[in-house]
């Protein structure tokens, strides 16, 4: 089962690694078409989408780690952390 443990958690950072890195990657987005003053709608429909990437990845996350802790054989996996900080929310 080790072998198996690690490959979770493995996944767990690099899940949690693109969850943290894409929002910021949308906005980057969002400020080079603000750079250019085009499309003043799009950049708040960016803006907006990476705020609730932002959120809604903390959510995915606390599952991915509850059912990570679940397979490794802890019964007691609870889901009841608040990762928010991971996020910088």
């Amino acid at each position: 089962m080790g072998s198996e443990d690690n490959i979770l958690d493995e996944l767990l950072k690099e899940i949690a690694g693109l969850i943290n890195e894409y929002p910021k990657a949308i906005e980057r987005r969002a400020a080079a078409i603000q750079a250019t003053g085009k499309d003043p709608d799009l950049v708040e429909k960016l803006v907006k989408a990476a705020d609730t990437m932002r959120d809604s990845g903390n959510l995915y996350l606390t599952w991915a780690k509850h059912y990570a802790a679940v397979a490794q054989g802890n019964t007691d996996a609870s889901s009841d952390e608040d990762e928010t900080e991971d996020f910088d929310v």
